[in-house]
C-alpha cells in the first residue's frame, strides 16, 4: 500500500472501531475526527445505515449500509443523514424455509426456539441456528470460534447460491441478495466517485471464511486488519 495514494479510508464498525453494538470511545472518535483532515471517511456497515450513525452517536460520516443496499450521506446543515438509496428485495420466503428446513434437518438443528428463519425488510435474511428467540447466553456459548458454522458454511452458500453468505452474530448465517456485499459496495462506490482501488484502504476485523469483510480483503483493495479493536487507534497511526 502507497499511503500517499490514499483518499479513502472506509471502516468496518463492530469488532474493529467498537465492541458489538456498543458506542465509539472518546479516542477513537478524536482519531476519526483527526484521519478526517486528510482523508474521505466512510462506513461499509452490515446493518442498516441509520442503526449505525445512531451507534456511532452521530459521528458525521456517510455509510453504505446492508451490503450496499441503502447509501446514506451525512448532510453538515442539518447534522443528521439522509437516505439516498434503499433497495429493497422481494424474498421468496416459501423457497427460504424449504431450504432451512433441509440443513437443519442434515445437520441436526431441528431443535430451535421462534422462527425459522429471520426475515428483513431489504430482502436480506437470517438462518438462526437456535431459532430468533433463543436466549442470549445459549447463543454466545453455541460458536465462539465459529467452527461449527464453518464446518457448513459451503453447504449453506451451496444452497442459497442466490445470495452472498456470511457468518453472522454468534449463532446464525446472515445472507444478502446478490451481488450485494461489502466488496460490491464500496467498488459501486468507488465508481460513482472517480476513486481507483490504490486510493482506497478498507479497515476491518471479519476477513475469514464467512466474514462479511472477506470479500473486500479478497480483493485488490488495501486492507487493514484490526484482530482487536482495543489496538485500532495505534494499527491506524501510520495513516496519520
Amino acid at each position: 500500500m502507497d499511503i500517499k495514494k490514499i483518499k479513502l479510508i472506509a471502516f468496518d464498525l463492530d469488532g474493529t472501531l467498537t465492541q458489538h453494538k456498543t458506542p465509539l470511545s472518546l479516542e477513537v472518535r478524536q482519531t476519526l475526527f483527526a484521519l478526517q483532515k486528510k482523508y474521505k471517511l466512510l462506513m461499509a456497515g452490515a446493518g442498516m445505515c441509520r442503526r449505525i450513525f445512531n451507534q456511532m452517536q452521530q459521528f458525521p460520516i456517510d455509510i453504505l449500509g446492508n451490503y450496499g443496499m441503502q447509501y446514506a450521506k451525512y448532510n453538515a446543515q442539518i447534522q443528521d443523514i439522509e437516505i439516498i438509496e434503499d433497495h429493497q428485495l422481494p424474498c421468496d420466503r416459501e423457497s427460504c424455509e424449504k431450504r432451512v428446513t433441509y440443513l437443519r434437518e442434515k445437520y441436526g438443528y431441528t431443535k430451535f426456539s421462534g422462527d425459522n428463519v429471520e426475515y428483513h425488510s431489504s430482502g436480506c435474511i437470517t438462518f438462526p441456528l437456535l431459532g430468533t428467540n433463543a436466549k442470549k447466553q445459549d447463543k454466545l456459548v453455541f460458536d465462539p470460534d465459529r467452527s461449527k458454522r464453518r464446518a457448513i458454511y459451503n453447504e449453506v452458500v451451496s444452497v442459497f447460491n442466490d445470495y452472498n453468505v456470511f457468518v453472522g452474530g454468534s449463532s446464525s448465517f446472515d445472507m444478502a441478495p446478490r451481488p450485494y456485499n461489502k466488496y460490491y459496495a464500496l467498488d459501486k462506490y468507488c465508481k460513482e466517485n472517480g476513486i481507483s482501488h490504490d486510493e482506497v484502504v478498507y479497515v476491518g476485523d471479519d476477513y475469514g471464511l464467512g466474514g462479511n469483510d472477506e470479500s473486500v480483503y479478497l480483493s485488490d483493495i488495501n486492507f487493514i486488519k484490526v484482530d482487536n479493536y482495543l489496538d485500532f487507534n495505534d494499527i491506524i497511526k501510520p495513516l496519520l
